[in-house]
């Protein structure tokens, strides 16, 4: 009898230890790119660790409740849970308009916390409802028959999360249902179609904001106003650099002494680079994969359609947020506010990112068997349906 060896259990079990890597690493990092802004600003240097490891222990109590709660329960319009849940979220992002607090020229605080954080959650669940229903009844993926009230509903959240102003949020909010959409089926003609519009409407919110317009110029050379609007860029891709291959050491990079703005937030990584060089960047690269390759596998086994989508949909929204963030500092992508999953502080991002990863591991716990299972002796056969396109 031939006795197979394997690592893990399940596919939860890397998830947890690829999240727990990650959370260490962004714990550490966000001390040592912080402490200098903490000793200036607030006369401690453990400020920033000190609210950044308060909201990961509550991020980690969210985790386990919602790896806990059936994901069925998230189907939205379908249970008082879940329209509590977007009625919490319409009224916090109307209210951050109203009484939020305002800071850099954007009102995106409401009581501590950024409500359009939520709306990313929302936005996926959301759209892998009407998605699973659609499939499940074998109607084709066109861009009509995703036009209805959920995703309306998106679309107004999006807006509004655009009128703070934050465009890259609302990029996310409302992109990653449009990616699900792609994934889900739709057709090639109608994904151009969209993507015209899309770049249409992007076009129009950049001429919108002047600021935006002088942003995108900058990005095509940072260094022809590098004491300027491409400031950021040009000290971001010099912190990169200066770290080499193996990097300047844990605390001992420079570009956190002022220099380099955002430094533990958006430009986090670009500090984790400069300290642990281009190994400790390949490290985060390698982690994030992994992470995307168990939800890809964890998406393939769900027992319904609403599990593979909603799986898929968070597959797209972490990944999409780390390969926005690594694209931006590395200067690929203009400069906008999206945080690097469990690297970058940010309490409502970090704490978004662990309820994400609860749902995800309880649609685990609900899955079919893998293939090894089924071949195995007395094994059976997963009759669950797969998900189409996520082979």
């Amino acid at each position: 009898m031939r006795i197979r060896k394997k690592i893990w259990n399940n596919d939860a079990e890397p998830i947890i230890a690829i999240m727990v890597v990650l959370m260490v690493l962004g714990t550490i990092n966000v001390f040592s790119s912080s402490f200098v802004l903490g000793t200036t600003d607030y006369e401690n240097p453990y400020h920033f660790l000190r609210r950044h490891v308060l909201v990961m222990l509550a991020g980690l109590v969210l985790f386990f409740v919602f790896r806990k709660i059936n994901y069925r329960r998230w189907r939205p319009l379908q249970g008082p849970l879940m329209l509590a849940v977007i009625g919490a979220t319409f009224l916090s992002l109307v209210g951050v308009l109203i009484i939020g607090t305002e800071v850099n020229g954007a009102k995106r605080w409401l009581f501590g916390a950024q409500p359009a954080e939520l709306a990313k959650l929302v936005s996926l669940m959301l759209a892998a409802s009407t998605l699973s229903a659609r499939i499940k009844r074998g109607k084709a993926n066109s861009l009509f028959n995703v036009c209805n009230m959920k995703y309306g509903l998106i679309v107004v959240m999006a807006v509004l999360i655009e009128l703070e102003p934050d465009m890259g949020t609302a990029a996310i909010v409302l992109g990653v249902p449009v990616i699900m959409a792609v994934v889900a089926g739709m057709s090639f003609k109608y994904v151009l179609g969209l993507g015209g519009f899309l770049a249409l409407l992007i076009l129009i919110l950049v001429n919108v904001q002047p600021y935006r317009m002088a942003r995108l110029k900058v990005w095509f050379d940072p260094w022809a106003d590098a004491q300027g609007m491409g400031y950021q860029t040009v000290q971001s891709l010099s912190t990169i650099g200066s770290g080499g291959f193996w990097g300047m050491g844990l605390g001992e990079g420079v570009s956190k002494y002022e220099y380099l703005p955002e430094a533990h937030t958006d430009f986090a990584f670009a500090i984790f680079s400069q300290e642990h060089g281009y190994m400790g960047a390949f490290l985060v690269f390698l982690l994030l994969a992994l992470l995307v390759l168990f939800c890809v596998r964890i998406a393939n086994r769900a027992p319904d359609e609403f599990g593979q989508m909603l799986a898929t949909g968070i597959m797209v929204l972490i990944a999409g947020q780390a390969i926005a963030n690594i694209m931006m500092v590395g200067g690929l992508l203009p400069v906008v506010g999206v945080p690097l999953p469990f690297i970058s502080y940010g309490g409502s991002s970090l704490m978004v990112s662990m309820v994400a990863m609860g749902m995800l591991l309880n649609i685990c716990d609900h899955g079919g068997k893998t293939s090894e299972d089924r071949d195995a002796p007395g094994g059976k056969e997963d009759k669950g349906p797969r998900l189409r396109l996520v082979k």
